[in-house]
């Protein structure tokens, strides 16, 4: 137990020295589960299961399991960080990304709309930026360090959004911002707050700005 204790200092020291380890953050080397309500159950075909895109879109769509997975598909690694001050890092996702989908025409946002709003099982819903959620680092993930799922983490389909190691890109967001069992994305042209930001959670909720709430 303590050789694994100092592994996991001295890759937080490493992480730390990079300049990876927001404020606050703490590594671990494990994968927390965290959510609000129970936790879905999906027939083994998931022939129960369908996928939305509609709002402030040219075209609304509706996609099942099967048609989902023949879009196009891409991998991303990256560093996650979780409001509940745990950071997770090299994470391996791999899924559909929203900016594919649009850049290839698949899905064709209104000049209207600015923001998505995420709509995931027992009407949970969360929010981000259109711009945001067009960036490399922010992904419809199915898989995760190669397998489907679990799940507790969100099976068959949530949404990461994740640092890139050289933290290329300057917009990212704690976890919570990427809903789990997600069933759709609406697009509007303004804001609506999801579920823990009505609590009291930072509508923006950057880590490395410590945007845990909306009273910080």
């Amino acid at each position: 137990m303590l050789k694994r204790i100092m592994n996991r200092r001295e890759e937080e020291n490493r992480v730390r020295s990079e300049n990876r380890l927001p404020p606050g953050q703490s590594l671990t080397q494990k994968f927390p589960v965290l959510h609000y309500g129970p936790t879905p159950r999906y027939r083994p075909d998931l022939s129960d299961w369908d996928f939305r895109i509609f709002g402030l879109v040219v075209e609304e769509e509706r996609w099942t399991w099967e048609e989902f997975m023949a879009l196009p598909r891409t991998s991303v690694t990256m560093d996650i960080h979780c409001v509940t001050r745990w950071s997770k890092f090299d994470t391996l996702w791999e899924g559909i990304s929203l900016q594919t989908l649009i850049e290839e025409g698949i899905v064709r946002p209104k000049p209207e709309a600015n923001y998505v709003i995420q709509h995931c099982d027992y009407n949970y819903t969360t929010n981000l930026p259109l711009d945001v959620m067009l960036l490399p680092n922010v992904l419809m993930a199915t898989h995760f360090d190669g397998e489907p799922l679990d799940v507790e983490h969100g099976y068959p389909l949530r949404v990461v959004v994740g640092t890139f190691a050289d933290r290329s890109e300057d917009k990212s967001a704690y976890f919570w911002k990427g809903g789990k069992w997600l069933r759709g994305l609406e697009f509007r042209a303004d804001d609506r707050p999801g579920f823990w930001e009505q609590a009291g959670y930072h509508n923006e909720g950057d880590p490395w700005k410590e945007q845990r709430f909306s009273y910080s």
